[in-house]
């Protein structure tokens, strides 16, 4: 690949736009294309969280990567709001998992602790500890925006001579000896090569390349609280789920008088259609997400809910992104896609492994992260 090769990244949500700012920052030409508005798909209907509170080493090790790039974005304006994060343990099995994810936080630089039943309602004083043994608690981890997330870096891409150009949908693909010449709605461009971060569209995007790619979009649901009156503390993001165990049920503060949650389990018998989909949370649902607030936070002041929405999760089929050529013989068509609920919080080591795979050919910066590449054992139907 030449020494400044012109790279297509195709959408514009926080792991296309990641991947956009790795690419520049190391000199590569970028043009990233998206095709409606930045931030339009899954990204801009997340609830922002960015959280550390893991079980597994390797997830652990791979927010490390991401929290250090917020930290340093937060330094150059991005709001991020550290209203801390904590995972609730219904088994002793559970907080056996907590008390060695402390031991891994704390030696790579962040800040975590154990917290037993007895003490759960010091960090959320209208919780109902009752089936509860305790939580994992991250007093530096929180939410942000993501489209404004989206927008912060799309100004650092831009400011380092890198194009977005939204409204531009890729329409078809023509394979050159050098790269490839893409057809978009508005005329051709040619590239050395492409990273597909199209979110619930990249299978889409894989198959104008005539490749398959896995990714099941996932319906998810959230709703706005509301409070009679403003909670006397910040309530942290509290989430009710340890590897796929517990109510799904998660919930954290929004702004004074207003919590957001969201529903983890949504039934979903068949991937939606990321063009035409119900944009709207299910009445169901709010019954469903009533009855688990009742269980675990029954006090709320007055609370009621209000607006919901739905988006969809991108997810592979062992639940961890993609981040790598599928074809190991097309090297310079990569994907970095497939991160379902943990797009944002992953995003900025997504976008570093990518510009890797790009550029050097092997995601170098990130220990391990091979693995995440969709290889033929990995790029497997998930239902």
């Amino acid at each position: 690949m030449t020494a400044s090769p012109h790279v297509v990244v195709v959408g514009a949500g926080t792991l296309g736009m990641c991947t956009a700012l790795n690419l520049v920052e190391q000199g590569a030409r970028v043009t990233v294309l998206e095709a409606q508005s930045i931030a339009s798909g899954s990204s801009g209907r997340s609830v922002g969280v960015v959280g550390s509170q893991l079980t597994d080493p390797f997830e652990i090790l791979l927010r490390v990567h991401s929290l250090r790039r917020f930290r340093q974005w937060e330094g150059e304006g991005l709001r991020f709001n550290h209203i801390g994060y904590l995972r609730l343990a219904r088994t002793q099995a559970q907080i056996a998992l907590f008390a060695r994810s402390v031991e891994i936080q704390v030696e790579a630089g962040l800040r975590s602790r154990l917290v037993r039943a007895n003490e759960l309602r010091q960090l959320v004083p209208h919780i109902n500890p009752d089936g509860l043994e305790g939580g994992l608690f991250g007093p530096d981890n929180g939410f942000l925006d993501p489209y404004e997330m989206c927008n912060f870096l799309a100004g650092i891409v831009r400011a380092n001579g890198g194009e977005i150009r939204q409204y531009r949908k890729l329409l078809g693909v023509e394979r050159r000896a050098a790269g490839y010449r893409v057809e978009t709605s508005h005329g051709m461009m040619d590239a050395d090569a492409v990273v597909n971060a199209g979110g619930a569209w990249a299978p889409q995007v894989a198959a104008l390349f005539g490749q398959r790619l896995h990714i099941w979009p996932e319906r998810h649901e959230a709703v706005v609280i509301h409070l009679d009156e403003p909670l006397g503390y910040t309530m942290p993001m509290v989430m009710d789920l340890v590897n796929g165990e517990g109510s799904g049920l998660n919930f954290r503060h929004e702004k004074p008088g207003e919590l957001i949650a969201e529903i983890h389990k949504v039934k979903s018998i068949a991937p939606e259609d990321p063009d035409n989909y119900n944009d709207q949370c299910e009445e169901q649902s709010k019954v469903d997400l009533a009855e688990l607030l009742l269980e675990r936070v029954p006090d709320l002041p007055g609370a009621r809910l209000g607006r919901g929405w739905a988006g969809l999760y991108p997810v592979t089929a062992d639940h961890r992104p993609f981040v790598g050529p599928i074809d190991a013989s097309e090297p310079a068509l990569v994907t970095a896609a497939g991160a379902g609920g943990y797009g944002i919080q992953l995003a900025p080591v997504i976008g570093q492994i990518a510009a890797d795979w790009v550029l050097q050919g092997a995601p170098v910066s990130v220990p391990g992260s091979q693995c995440l590449a969709p290889s033929a054992e990995r790029n497997v139907p998930d239902h």
